[in-house]
């Protein structure tokens, strides 16, 4: 078809593509007032039909080269293309002394493309809008006196101001002033969410309120908005199975109804409309609706996925969604806010609180860990500075360790610490045992154990209502894997309905999990937050990191980013991959009922070629028409407004206990 010709100008919206619409228009009015000349001149002279004739051939001529021109590129490489036959078709109806009917012919198939270009520029708005999203120009700041230059030419360090109605010009972090952002454009999120001195912010997201000073930590390219337009436009590119089983036999396709027309155009030679027949049949045989029936119907999924926040990196991730059986969720980060707080303490006989705080507080400053986080938010609302630490190591899942003063200081699991040595004989007693549901991280000097830090984690609020939806959409397992205390994950995952439960796992567990569930027959999702879940991801038949957005690691470790951590964009996902894979059948029985009536009515001299090529134009627009309705698939989706991150830390610091109790 002729689509791929226009289709490639139209996007890149270049004056060839103008030159070429109004050839297309040009050569329609050519052909349109050679069917006027003759209706007003019905017993014209010869000279009058001549004129009428050659008005027929010059708009023909117009419409029909560029179709026989794109034909024959593929043919000298070797392609036996499909729209082969549309060529063929024109040829022929020129050679029969038609150009009437090759003119009207060529016109409605590059009219039916042309719609078929612009619907499909319309399905891809929401993405190519992201081009437009990062402003040209940005207010910089050097040595207190504001400056405009061009976006490009910031860098990480450079100090921006952002006005109201501004968009943020690169990614950053709020260093003076506050505001309300709208960054539904990158995550997703319906609500504006509120920002602070030290809030991230993200570019193309637009400034509604107040005055902000950001500091640019990433810009051009690699901030998280050019991230996720590169990934979305590669996903375009990348193929799913059905559209290579397409590839694989459209190479039989043209040979095949080259064949059949050939057999009607031998037997039926005598009838007079032999010629007209095979025009016919050339013209409805071109399979557009089949060949736009997976493509169209992906584009529109990746839209609308991209509007909600999905980053899809291949679109056979869309196909492979509508058969997960199982889900398996990491529990910090994911089915929690991953915001710990620090609630209790608990120091050994003889030991002070401060002395249990300040201990830890030294070797976890060193640490970017949650839990560290936790630790030195507390120790910085005591007012203690940590102490200078050195020779400090991080074992992933167990605990971290520094040299203190000349004594080794040890913070993390019980087993870990038992396993270096560590004595508990102190904290044997009734007194000092392990709070139910919450998670615990002993503090040890040397070989002297210091007590305990209690630290919870509030689920997420959106959590089990989309977990219901996941039951809901007919996922049989969701299981929860946590590197935490059996009493913690259980609590969590009694609140969250999981049918089953891992605690106390390492990364090695997590990827055996994921092997037994995928022996026992289940088609696995694994749910992270991309940053210490990239093996378990790797392992899973399909990825997806939640809250991906500014996150390097969280985007490159899944197939699928989340780009804010609303849990219900996970059901969702699996209905838009059923619903993408339904539209896809329905567009290829479209297509193929379409192909094989239309040539049989062609073929028993029924249809005329005008008609034919009229049909073939409702055809494509068929296809598109049903395709786009993906776009608007997901429209009611909620979104919940999440808890601003400063907000939820205050209010955990209010409950922290006196560092006694």
């Amino acid at each position: 078809m002729a689509h791929d010709l226009i289709k490639h100008s139209v996007e890149a919206e270049t004056g060839r593509a103008s030159l070429l619409i109004v050839g297309i228009l040009l050569g329609g009015v050519l052909v349109m007032a050679s069917y006027a000349a003759e209706a007003l001149f019905g017993g014209q002279s010869g000279q009058e039909e001549f004129h009428s004739r050659l008005l027929a051939l010059a708009g023909a001529l117009l419409l029909g080269i560029p179709i026989i021109i794109h034909a024959a590129k593929h043919l000298f490489h070797g392609h036996a293309h499909m729209d082969g036959l549309v060529a063929l078709a024109v040829i022929a109806a020129l050679a029969a002394g038609e150009p009437k009917t090759a003119g009207v012919v060529a016109f409605f198939l590059l009219l039916a493309n042309l719609i078929e270009t612009r619907t499909a520029l319309g399905a891809r708005a929401s993405i190519e809008h992201l081009v437009r999203l990062a402003p040209k120009k940005a207010h910089r700041l050097r040595e207190g006196a504001e400056e405009e230059v061009d976006a490009g030419q910031l860098a990480p360090g450079d100090v921006v101001r952002v006005r109201p109605g501004d968009n943020i010009p690169a990614d950053g972090q709020v260093v003076a002033g506050g505001s309300s952002v709208n960054q539904a454009n990158v995550t997703g999120e319906s609500m504006p969410v509120d920002k602070a001195v030290g809030d991230e912010v993200f570019s193309g997201t637009n400034n509604m309120e107040g005055v902000m000073e950001v500091r640019v930590t990433r810009a051009g390219e690699d901030t998280t908005l050019g991230q996720v337009r590169k990934l979305i436009l590669r996903a375009e590119k990348t193929r799913i199975p059905m559209m290579r089983l397409i590839d694989q036999y459209a190479g039989f396709y043209t040979p095949t109804i080259l064949m059949i027309t050939a057999v009607v155009l031998y037997l039926t030679h005598n009838t007079g409309d032999a010629m007209a027949r095979a025009i016919t049949m050339l013209v409805v045989a071109c399979p557009c609706a089949l060949v736009l029936a997976v493509p169209t119907a992906m584009v529109a999924a990746l839209s609308c996925a991209a509007r909600l926040g999905i980053l899809v990196k291949d679109v056979s991730t869309i196909e492979a969604a509508r058969d997960l059986t199982a889900f398996v969720f990491d529990k910090t980060g994911t089915l929690t806010t991953g915001q710990l707080s620090v609630t209790r303490m608990k120091p050994a006989p003889g030991v002070d609180g401060a002395d249990l705080l300040a201990a830890a507080a030294a070797v976890e400053n060193l640490s970017k860990h949650p839990v560290a986080r936790a630790v030195m938010v507390v120790a910085n609302k005591a007012g203690l500075a940590p102490a200078a630490a050195t020779e400090f190591q991080e074992t992933p899942g167990r605990g971290v360790r520094a040299k203190v003063g000349g004594a080794v200081v040890r913070v993390g699991r019980r087993a870990w610490l038992e396993e270096q040595g560590v004595s508990f004989e102190a904290l044997s007693g009734p007194d000092f045992a392990e709070p139910e549901g919450l998670s615990t991280l002993f503090v040890a000097r040397d070989a002297a154990v210091l007590g305990w830090i209690g630290l919870e984690d509030r689920t997420r609020a959106d959590a089990r209502a989309a977990m219901d939806d996941l039951r809901a959409a007919g996922i049989r397992e969701l299981v929860m894997v946590t590197g935490d205390r059996w009493s913690v994950a259980r609590r969590v995952a009694r609140e969250m309905g999981c049918t089953e439960v891992q605690a106390e796992v390492l990364p090695q567990d997590k990827l055996d999990l994921v092997a037994d569930m995928k022996a026992r027959g289940h088609k696995v999702a694994v749910v992270g937050d991309g940053v210490n879940d990239a093996p378990a991801l790797a392992a899973g038949d399909l990825s997806i990191a939640m809250g991906a957005a500014g996150s390097d690691v969280a985007i490159n470790s899944a197939n699928i980013a989340l780009m804010n951590n609303d849990l219900n964009r996970l059901a969702f996902l699996v209905r838009l991959s059923r619903r993408t894979t339904a539209v896809i059948h329905q567009n290829l029985i479209f297509g193929v009922v379409f192909v094989v009536t239309f040539m049989v009515l062609a073929g028993l001299g029924i249809l005329t070629p005008i008609v034919g090529a009229i049909l073939h134009a409702v055809g494509a627009t068929v296809v598109i028409f049903n395709s786009a309705r993906l776009v608007r698939f997901g429209e009611g989706l909620k979104t919940t407004k999440p808890v601003g991150e400063e907000p939820a830390r205050r209010a955990a610091l209010e409950r922290v206990a006196p560092a006694g109790g």
